[in-house]
């Protein structure tokens, strides 16, 4: 206990230190306070300390005059003061580190500001859900939004209040300032929140959130850039790796030569230089196709599908026509053009055949071809089930439930045959339907329009191929 004492003999001594200070007593036997203030002067502690043999207890004058002394006259706790220095002054026993005086902190003022919304903040995280592997060609490189979608959110304003420390000084409210986001191009900044104009792709530039209704992708395709899947036109520099995506909801352009793997294109593909198809392969255009060739593909188009060069061991669909111009070869493969095809030259001697379909809508016989599958299957179990009922083991219970599956059956078949029977004059798409070549089209080449085929067993020179209708049969008229 006298290790603790202040052995300094003076009537009364103060101390400060930086952010400290100190009031001993009257003698050194006397009880004493030693009081001690924060660096903010917002809260003071005390430690008390008994008076020893004869000394003096601690009063409230002495203590009062010791707060007077280091000015605290704000937040004074005189309820704690007087209760722990009875206890010191009874109990003789050292008592630390009691807040003796409280100031009032000053509550930070925040203006209102705009924060990302969690969607946008979320939106290139990955999560396991639980599963074992990441397929990391499904995490993008860019964000895409929807229009009207919320970017970001407005947080309305904080007000702020001055505080006062134990000095009974007012200490201003300090302002915090987030940052905060603002609508650029294609963004509406709105009451509440900062929205989407359009869809496309989230920019954000120095804060600003703008919306690209185009995507330009400067490499390849890959890793780096996951699938590509946006609303608007893609713009491609550099190639696609193998097994990625690539959907537009409007056009896309590639700049080299598109090795495609699964694609879609709602309006146009427009490609610098050719298409060459991976594994199986799916290419789905609403609109027209344009490239120097096409190479290994399964292309299906709505409208023109134009090759400066070649098309080579590819399956093609269009709903317009395939025209390769005075230059262009088709060699391989089967093409289905509804308006017919022009080259420069068709077929190979040496390759396998190619095979030209034209006149016909590919879709209705796809979904010809889909019935007559479903109608087979159904008459086969239908035999099935007559055989079945020749059984005469079979009790009536039994019978019964076979008859009336068998009935489903009969009404299934009947259904078929009336979608077929609307289906089949709309196979017919254009009678008028032509394929002309301007340079050679090579023995092996089959030749069909409308259903009726023509295998070319010599040659062909400049030559249109077209139906006569009269004869039921294709000719060709020389080109001049």
């Amino acid at each position: 206990m006298e290790q603790e004492r202040d052995t300094n003999k003076t009537n009364q001594k103060t101390q400060v230190e930086p952010q400290q200070a100190t009031i001993t007593g009257f003698h050194e036997n006397d009880g004493k306070i030693v009081i001690n203030i924060d660096e903010s002067k917002l809260t003071a502690r005390a430690d008390f300390y008994p008076p020893i043999g004869n000394g003096k207890p601690l009063t409230p004058d002495y203590i009062a005059s010791m707060l007077d002394t280091l000015q605290i006259t704000y937040g004074v706790n005189w309820d704690i003061i007087q209760d722990t220095a009875l206890e010191c002054n009874l109990n003789r026993k050292v008592i630390k580190d009691v807040i003796i005086a409280q100031g009032l902190a000053p509550v930070t003022e925040i203006p209102d500001y705009f924060e990302l919304d969690e969607t946008i903040n979320t939106a290139n995280k990955a999560y396991l859900n639980g599963a074992s592997q990441i397929d990391y060609r499904n995490i993008a490189s860019y964000i895409v939004v929807k229009k009207d979608q919320v970017l970001a959110r407005r947080k309305e304003r904080v007000p702020g209040a001055e505080g006062k420390n134990i000095h009974g000084e007012s200490i201003p409210a300090p302002v915090q300032r987030p940052e905060t986001y603002s609508a650029g191009k294609n963004v509406l900044q709105k009451d509440d929140a900062i929205v989407a104009a359009c869809d496309g792709r989230l920019v954000i530039q120095e804060r600003v959130l703008q919306i690209d209704e185009i995507l330009e992708v400067k490499g390849s395709v890959g890793y780096g850039t996951g699938h590509i899947i946006f609303p608007g036109d893609v713009i491609l520099d550099g190639n696609v790796a193998d097994g990625f995506k690539v959907y537009s909801g409007a056009s896309i352009i590639a700049k080299q030569t598109f090795d495609a793997t699964d694609v879609i294109a709602k309006k146009d593909l427009i490609v610098a230089g050719g298409i060459i198809g991976r594994g199986q392969n799916s290419i789905k255009v609403g609109g027209t196709v344009k490239a120097k060739f096409i190479q290994n593909c399964r292309l299906a188009a709505k409208g023109t599908i134009q090759v400066s060069s070649a098309v080579v061991n590819s399956t093609i669909y269009t709903f317009d026509m395939l025209d390769l111009g005075d230059k262009g070869r088709v060699i391989g493969g089967e093409i289905f053009s509804i308006h017919g095809l022009k080259a420069a030259s068709i077929g190979s001697e040496t390759g396998k055949t190619t095979k030209i379909h034209c006149g016909i809508d590919f879709s209705v016989q796809q979904e010809i071809d889909r019935l007559n599958e479903q109608f087979r299957i159904l008459t086969q179990k239908n035999q099935k089930i007559n055989e079945l009922l020749q059984n005469p083991a079979l009790d009536q219970r039994k019978v019964a439930e076979i008859k009336q599956f068998q009935k489903q059956i009969e009404k299934n078949m009947t259904d078929i045959s009336t979608k077929l029977t609307d289906l089949l004059p709309k196979l017919n798409a254009d009678e008028n339907a032509s394929v002309s070549c301007l340079g050679e089209i090579a023995k092996g080449t089959l030749v069909e329009i409308c259903h009726v085929a023509l295998f070319i067993d010599k040659p062909l020179k400049k030559v249109t191929i077209h139906l006569d209708k009269s004869q039921g049969k294709l000719v060709w008229d020389t080109i001049k």
